[in-house]
């Protein structure tokens, strides 16, 4: 009975992932800040962290790489965001017992659709939001004890990387640790984690050049308000994203903001009144402290950052509001179970309090077309492999193909090679003012005096071993004088720069990568043996 409700909670995740997509679900590609998907995208250093750039999409783009061999990349990258929001439905059920379907479903439907789940997508963040779909299977299975199934429960998050297995790694260790079973259920939990991280870790920790964290991110990053009921409480309705322009059309006006806090409350009361998930509660409490820390005490992590950078992971802390989330979930379900009036509520009041997540919250998520230009600088390259420099010096695009929509630069996925950007953000924050954040690349932080100096580029680039300069459209090209011009369209142009003189730039070393993905592989393998329909077969052990 349990596995028929499931699959009920993952066909209404189905139905909500189409609602919330629309026509991001057309031919093309989306293209929203940091979701850049591309067509025929390959396997490149860049992909597995060999090129000495920070290995933020790994192993995520190296996924993306091997499906968009099976299928074409914008049916993958469809299907990776209808799997978020099946996913998350599917997951979230199994975190109410009994056999009753409405209160499952209520609790999937709360978990899918939500400020937190809209505000990500509109960034782009679709790595994370996969790790946060699975996110109540980790708890459950953490809560049981059962390594094996918590491998399986980790997937999603591995695959999304970085960011998505912090979260999910965070909240599998609290749970592990509340259940009181002495040290070794804690080791093992944490070495699992450390074998699902290697991909990514590895090239991380090899990088010749340190990892800059510059502390202005604190303030770039930190929550911010979008209710009326300041950072605290937006953090509490599960918003809060530093980036305003991702708050999802209509949400967080006064009225619908206040009913939204009473599900909220009735779903944490519920929950706290019921039968608990060990170390939930303290895990959700622990990610709300952790999403307040950059806005209550910036100090406190600019600090922290000084004196070690990989604290910079804490910057963009509104990201661990998830086990919250999950938590809300949970109560939502319990609450419907308890209360028979408080279905319609649990199943309707999301969709209608955040109405701005549908149709691509609004058009905001839309598919497009590459334009031909593209394709012919990807020939041109693809003949004659070097490193390619974008012009402008700039991280974020606003193409008028993709209707204006700012997004992460795609051509360092769509080139066969190399491509050189700056990766340094721009941040508008509270007060009209920007900060600006160094860039992290290498080679960018090497060429960046220079690209800024106004000089001539094409000599003094060919001498650092730059072959191709790329130039938006519009973009002045008149310090490219003596570069020969080989793509010429009102959406690309593509010089390639006569003498470049390859240059030795400072890469990961491979075999390290290589058995840290074979590691990586084999421990799914390993875990690989239990049957995933044997995820939730167990019960929850009551918190003591």
């Amino acid at each position: 009975m349990r596995s028929r409700h499931t699959a009920v909670a993952a066909g209404a995740g189905l139905l909500l992932g189409a609602l919330a997509l629309g026509p991001a679900l057309a031919p093309g590609f989306v293209l929203a800040y940091d979701m850049v998907f591309v067509p025929r995208p390959a396997l490149s250093e860049a992909t597995f962290g060999l090129s000495g750039m920070l290995p933020r999409h790994v192993p995520s783009d190296a996924v993306v790489a091997a499906l968009s061999h099976l299928a074409p990349a914008d049916v993958v990258q469809k299907a990776i965001l209808l799997a978020i929001f099946v996913l998350a439905g599917a997951s979230a059920s199994t975190l109410v017992p009994g056999d009753r379907l409405l209160p499952r479903l209520a609790a999937g439907v709360v978990y899918a659709w939500n400020p937190y789940v809209a505000e990500r997508l509109l960034l782009g963040q679709w790595a994370l939001l996969l790790g946060y779909a699975a996110l109540p299977l980790v708890v459950t299975t953490a809560a049981r004890g059962d390594h094996r199934r918590l491998v399986l429960a980790l997937l999603p998050a591995a695959i999304g990387g970085f960011a998505a297995l912090a979260v999910s790694g965070l909240v599998a260790l609290v749970v592990v640790v509340a259940r009181r079973q002495g040290v070794r259920p804690v080791l093992a939990t944490a070495v699992i984690l450390l074998l699902l991280a290697l991909p990514w870790l590895v090239p991380s920790l090899l990088r010749a050049s340190s990892a800059p964290a510059d502390p202005a991110g604190v303030a770039a990053f930190a929550a911010r308000a979008d209710t009326p009921f300041g950072t605290l409480g937006s953090l509490l309705l599960l918003g809060g994203a530093w980036n305003a322009e991702t708050v999802p059309g209509g949400y967080g006006g006064g009225l619908t903001a206040a009913i939204w806090l009473l599900v909220v409350v009735v779903a944490i009361v519920a929950y706290a009144r019921g039968r608990r998930i060990p170390g939930l509660a303290a895990a959700a409490v622990l990610g709300f402290a952790l999403a307040a820390l950059g806005a209550v005490v910036p100090g406190v992590l600019r600090g922290a950052i000084g004196l070690w950078p990989g604290f910079a992971f804490l910057r963009d802390g509104q990201q661990y509001v998830a086990p919250l989330a999950v938590l809300v979930a949970a109560g939502a379900g319990r609450a419907t179970a308890r209360l028979p009036g408080w279905t319609a509520p649990a199943l309707l009041v999301p969709l209608l309090l955040l109405p701005g997540l549908a149709w691509g919250a609004g058009g905001r998520l839309r598919a497009v077309h590459y334009p031909a230009d593209w394709a012919r600088a990807r020939t041109a390259v693809t003949a004659d492999s070097g490193d390619v420099l974008v012009l402008p010096w700039a991280a974020y695009r606003s193409y008028p193909w993709n209707g204006g929509r700012r997004v992460l630069d795609p051509l360092p996925r769509y080139l066969p090679a190399r491509v050189i950007v700056d990766d340094g953000v721009s941040v508008a924050v509270s007060g009209g003012r920007d900060i600006g954040l160094a860039a992290e690349e290498p080679r960018a932080r090497e060429l960046d005096a220079l690209v800024r100096s106004g000089d001539p580029l094409a000599a003094p680039l060919a001498a650092h071993g730059v072959k191709y300069v790329a130039v938006d459209a519009g973009a002045p090209d008149g310090r490219l004088a003596g570069a020969e011009r080989l793509v010429a369209g009102p959406d690309l142009t593509l010089y390639r720069l006569p003498g470049a003189v390859p240059e030795d730039s400072s890469h990961v070393p491979r075999l390290p990568v290589y058995i840290a993905w074979f590691i990586t592989f084999a421990t799914f393998m390993w875990s690989g043996r239990v049957p995933t329909s044997n995820l939730e077969k167990r019960s929850i052990p009551k918190e003591s």
